[in-house]
């Protein structure tokens, strides 16, 4: 690989809302550079995953090195940085687009500006990124060109007019697009003199080369043997070797200012490198990190148990294989009564949750349950003023009597959609405790929405009912606000007297006899009938709530009673009442899988928003 003078390199990325073209247009970037042959090209060439391909998003960022030939006759290096969409892995993609200096803002014709392209367009506008607006998707018959230049302009902050008009599926105008990038991102900038800094922005684990960090460097160079430290562990390492995605992977000697590429230097463990973290030489005496720097953390948690037993320990080894590649997901042990042994496990968000899931069942041939998701309470106790509690189980809340406050955390959400759906969003948010903020109108058609609304009431089936009220038009995007305090309590789910504690769950005080109320219910409907009477009851401590009553199933003892006397008839069914008696006292109740699912579908959103 020729080596490229600073001025001739251009990092980029390509940021949009999901479903837009992103994977797409990579392709195509992909085939005009020349660095995959046409016998070589696939659909979403750089989403490895099935899970990626199947739903048509990124989970993990990918990187790869292009040369493209410019009109002017020069060689231009370009790294495309391929970033994550959803809100989950918001961090990810803010960390990419500290390794770029431009942004490839990519909208659909035909569906226009959504929530998460105006989430990625701040996120690139607080990295000091170059935008880059282009319109995709112009050879549909539904498309709006003029209507989507000017949501641009509005919503997002860039001017419209300068949009580029491609179609990625056909290939129309994507040479455009690679001249634009030549012409309006700037090269990357750099300290001469200075010694080694690079930013981590991803890492993956390699089963016979150990953890491998992907970097941007931006002073000095880094070569083969080179001894290294990174800033959060000041662990130091050995470069082995360092190379680069074409996207066939070569080897290079050292990576010099501006460039990207991965490096290999026997690090054990994902753990070890976290993302957004500075790397410099182990001689230099006053190193500084980037700013921004955190630990990525979990905001919702879930319990994941086998529905057999003796699967616990293959879910365990499924789970520690699984941690490898994402560092970003936690987990430890728990206990329940219901489910018996399994773990709790903490994600970034819910589509993280149900990617997880989805890999553990698949890739490892699981059969599991989830409890109801929950987040992170922080709850001070009475009496111990300076400490404070992290809860993530429901049935680690204290007692009410040593609660002096809990605190839960909220978030920003911003909803798009069309007006005409604007009552019955304003009324589920209202229903879920959010305050609003802003009311803006895009057009005669669309409108912009920005609520502070607790996390805790979108984690269950927020979205769900979002997508049905507004037919699939809505889009919904949120970032993390902070903590505030707020009136909690837990309810616990007794069946025949039994606690279970796989079914409690944290809630606001307003909305807990509904949310109780609509549990019993609906646990009435999938628990099935016994031999004796069950009783389902929701309570706050002792106070009981809610309360449903399966009734017993009843063996016809008088079938052979062919008249007689009526005292025998009572004889009978009185000895069959004391056998219920003692069945109530003994029996055990058999719980199916749809009862801990329950908990998923049910709040005070299964009633009609609309």
């Amino acid at each position: 690989m020729l080596s490229f003078p600073i001025e001739r390199i251009r990092n980029f990325s390509i940021i949009a809302h999901i479903d837009h073209g992103k994977s797409t247009l990579a392709d195509r970037l992909l085939e005009m550079t020349g660095a995959i042959s046409h016998r070589e090209s696939r659909e979403q060439l750089l989403d490895a995953m099935d899970l990626e391909r199947e739903r048509g998003i990124t989970i993990k960022a990918h990187t790869v090195r292009l040369v493209y030939r410019a009109k002017d006759g020069q060689d231009y290096l370009l790294n495309l940085i391929d970033t994550p969409g959803h809100v989950d892995f918001t961090y990810e993609v803010s960390r990419s687009l500290a390794a770029c200096e431009g942004a490839l803002l990519v909208v659909d014709a035909s569906q226009g500006v959504e929530a998460q392209t105006i989430a990625n367009a701040y996120l690139a506008i607080e990295n000091n990124v170059h935008i880059i607006p282009v319109i995709n998707k112009i050879d549909l018959p539904g498309a709006e060109v003029e209507k989507t230049k000017d949501e641009i302009s509005d919503a997002v902050g860039v001017d419209g007019d300068d949009s580029l008009l491609i179609s990625a599926k056909e290939g129309l105008g994507v040479p455009d697009v690679l001249e634009a990038i030549v012409k309006l991102v700037p090269p990357p900038v750099t300290s001469p003199g200075k010694m080694l800094k690079a930013l981590l922005f991803d890492a993956w684990f390699d089963p016979f080369q150990g953890a491998v960090i992907l970097v941007r460097v931006f002073n000095g160079r880094i070569s083969v043997g080179d001894r290294f430290k990174l800033f959060s562990t000041q662990k130091t390492h050995e470069v082995l070797s360092i190379g680069a995605n074409t996207p066939k992977r070569i080897s290079l000697e050292s990576l010099g200012p501006g460039e990207v590429g991965f490096i290999v230097s026997g690090i054990k463990s994902v753990q070890e490198t976290r993302i957004g973290d500075t790397l410099v030489l182990d001689s230099d005496p006053s190193p500084e990190p980037f700013p921004g720097f955190h630990e990525a953390k979990p905001l919702v948690f879930c319990g994941l148990f086998p529905t057999e037993t003796e699967q616990y320990n293959e879910l365990k080894e499924a789970l520690e294989k699984l941690r490898l590649n994402d560092a970003s997901f936690t987990y430890e042990l728990e206990t329940s009564l219901a489910l018996g042994f399994g773990f709790r496990c903490g994600f970034l968000g819910l589509l993280h949750m149900e990617i997880i899931q989805e890999r553990l069942e698949r890739e490892f041939n699981l059969t599991l349950i989830s409890t109801a998701p929950t987040v992170v309470y922080r709850v001070k106790v009475a009496g111990r003023p300076d400490d404070e509690l992290s809860v993530v189980n429901p049935s680690d809340l204290p007692p009410a009597g040593q609660i002096d406050e809990i605190f839960e955390p909220f978030i920003t959400g911003t909803l798009l959609l069309p007006s005409e759906f604007l009552g019955p969003v304003m009324s589920l948010c209202q229903d879920r405790r959010a305050i609003q903020k802003e009311l803006k109108y895009l057009d005669a058609k669309r409108v912009s929405l920005s609520y502070e609304m607790p996390l805790n009431e979108i984690v269950l089936d927020f979205y769900d009912r979002l997508k049905s009220i507004t037919k699939g038009y809505a889009s919904f995007d949120y970032e993390w606000l902070g903590y505030r305090p707020s009136i909690l309590v837990k309810v616990d789910v007794l069946i025949n007297g039994e606690q279970v504690d796989a079914l409690s769950f944290i809630v606001h005080e307003d909305k807990a006899y509904n949310r109780g109320k609509a549990l019993v219910e609906k646990l009435k409907e999938v628990i099935p009938r016994q031999m004796f009477e069950v009783a389902i009851q929701a309570a706050i401590g002792s106070r009981i709530i809610a309360r449903q009553t399966i009734g017993a199933m009843r063996k016809n003892v008088l079938a052979k009673c062919y008249g007689g006397d009526i005292s025998r008839k009572r004889k009978l069914l009185e000895k069959q009442k004391e056998g219920k008696k003692r069945m109530k006292q003994i029996g055990r109740v058999e719980m199916p899988q749809e009862a801990f699912m329950a908990v998923l579908r049910v709040s005070e959103g299964s009633r009609d928003d609309g």
